[in-house]
């Protein structure tokens, strides 16, 4: 429901973002030296030269940011070494190095390995060394670890794309590289994964692509070449083996069970698989299940990088409500205190009219809501109904209210036929997009369900409009239920509002552990997967 294109709102902001990201861009504030560090009360009494760090930032042409930044870690320390010790090479770098090592395995992104850097760290790791003097080769190490540690920092949690150039409008996480460092040194290295600034979907994802890798390396990832359109339980088949393999692969089936036989743990076990690609669960093997079992392996763990650039795009969750909409699951979900506490299937666009990718704060519910007609559906589907049958706004429940830009203004009035159904959810926004309830129910039957103008369609809207006015006790379920069933609007403020997340991923763990992946239904990633996995 869009008073106007999306398309000219998305192109819009991609025109302007970059040019104003690049010319606005704050460099960060400078930091002073901080001189109460003596010989006495430092944790180190090897030092790094400000005339070295100085050549340092000129040879390796940092820009004005990353210079800034190197000269505020070292004045708040007052230029006490950060990595080596006079024991040599100090916790929080040992634990770096490894954290590096991983990310660089599991990316695959080879241009962030220093080949240099890490065979001088592995060899103080593998001595036992003392330093009571520091050199310049020394000095030139604990710089470089320091810009290496701050574009591993942009990188691996930051991202290395450019959101807003690929369709998505969730302002970026901030990533301050400068105190995670302060606070790996404090803390010595020690509980990485508290201290890793990523969220709980990131964390479990890049723990699957740990697994996949292993499990490529494996190989045996042979096609199912199946001769029916389907196998169910009592067949009995060299296919159905075949298709056990790969459900042991995907976490689903015990390895033990190599027969044959479509037996009842195989039910069980494809049940599962359906629900990993979003399918209905019938625990039959059909084709298009064994069409989504048949996905390269490669395809898969690049899927599940894209999906891990785009979760290190994402601000960490507040403790507070929270609703996340992920539009190739169809579904929405709601957290509280980062637990899952509702979800629900939704309908989003359909391709030529993509539910936008963005997020702004719901504050406001209205029950038994009019529909003002955006005009591109008055210009293409009204008013081609009017010429046929001149009762036809009469017939909808629609009304006219005079004319702009010399089409007709129209609104369906409240009622059981109303397009928005019986509530609608608000966060003002330029896309014009909002989550409401639908009198379509049968459309959340599907397994895909692109069908709307961009707008998002709800499952469940009545059990979202209880959970998100607990807080007001004068709207009991009682007074939801017949304000639902009014002829005339009734708009309601929430106490607090809650932060709406219209995201897309396509690869994700479930809370059950169970690894996702669903269709690329706006070709999102395909232009994300171009830019990360560039050939030469």
């Amino acid at each position: 429901m869009t008073k106007f294109s999306p398309q000219i709102a998305r192109y819009a902001v991609i025109l302007l973002f970059p040019l104003a990201f690049s010319q606005c861009k704050p460099k960060p504030p400078k930091v002073e030296r901080d001189q109460t560090i003596t010989p006495k009360n430092a944790v180190t009494k090897l030092y790094v030269d400000s005339v070295q760090m100085e050549q340092f930032i000129t040879e390796g042409k940092l820009d004005d940011s990353a210079a800034v930044r190197l000269r505020n870690f070292y004045n708040s320390r007052n230029f006490q070494f950060a990595w080596i010790s006079e024991h040599g090479l100090a916790e929080q770098a040992r634990s770096f190095s490894e954290l590096d090592k991983q990310y660089i395995s599991t990316s695959r992104d080879s241009t962030a390995f220093d080949q240099q850097l890490h065979k001088r760290l592995d060899n103080l790791i593998d001595k036992d060394t003392t330093i009571l003097k520091v050199s310049p080769a020394l000095a030139q190490l604990e710089l470089q670890l320091t810009e290496h540690f701050f574009n591993f920092v942009t990188n691996a949690y930051g991202g290395k794309l450019n959101p807003a150039a690929l369709q998505w409008f969730i302002p970026r996480k901030k990533v301050d590289a400068v105190a995670l460092l302060d606070s790996l040194v404090a803390k010595k290295g020690k509980d990485i994964d508290s201290w890793e600034p990523v969220n709980e979907y990131y964390k479990t994802l890049n723990a699957a692509l740990l697994k996949w890798n292993g499990l490529q390396k494996q190989g045996n990832w042979e096609p199912i070449l199946a001769a029916k359109s389907k196998y169910k339980l009592n067949d009995s088949d060299t296919i159905v083996r075949a298709i056990k393999l790969r459900l042991v692969q995907y976490g689903n089936l015990a390895a033990t069970d190599t027969s044959g036989l479509y037996n009842d743990s195989t039910v069980i076990a494809v049940k599962r698989a359906q629900k990993q690609f979003g399918l209905v669960q019938t625990g039959t093997a059909d084709k298009v299940l064994i069409k989504a079992l048949n996905v390269p392996i490669q395809q898969r763990i690049e899927q599940m990088l894209v999906n891990l650039e785009r979760m290190r795009w994402i601000p960490l969750f507040p403790e507070d409500k929270v609703i996340l909409v992920n539009i190739p699951e169809y579904k929405l979900h709601v957290f509280e205190a980062k637990k899952e506490v509702i979800n629900m299937g939704i309908v989003v666009g359909k391709s030529a009219h993509q539910t936008v990718i963005f997020s702004n704060t719901l504050k406001n519910i209205v029950f038994s809501p009019y529909w003002n007609v955006p005009p591109s559906i008055v210009k293409a589907e009204i008013l081609p109904n009017i010429r046929r049958n001149r009762n036809y706004l009469a017939q909808s429940n629609m009304e006219q209210n005079g004319t702009a830009d010399g089409l007709p203004v129209i609104r369906q009035k409240p009622g059981n036929n109303n397009s928005l159904g019986r509530v609608k959810f608000l966060f003002p926004n330029v896309y014009n997009i909002y989550l409401h309830d639908t009198p379509a129910k049968s459309l959340f039957q599907e397994n895909a369900r692109a069908f709307s103008h961009g707008c998002i369609r709800l499952a469940a809207p009545k059990q979202l409009a209880n959970y998100l006015l607990t807080d007001r006790p004068d709207w009991t379920s009682d007074k939801i239920n017949k304000a639902m069933t009014l002829n005339k609007e009734t708009w309601v403020t929430l106490k607090k509002p809650v932060p709406v997340f219209i995201t897309y991923f396509t690869s994700w763990v479930s809370k059950d552990g169970s690894l996702n992946f669903r269709d690329d239904i706006y070709g999102h990633d395909a232009k994300i997967r171009a830019q990360l996995f560039k050939t030469n």
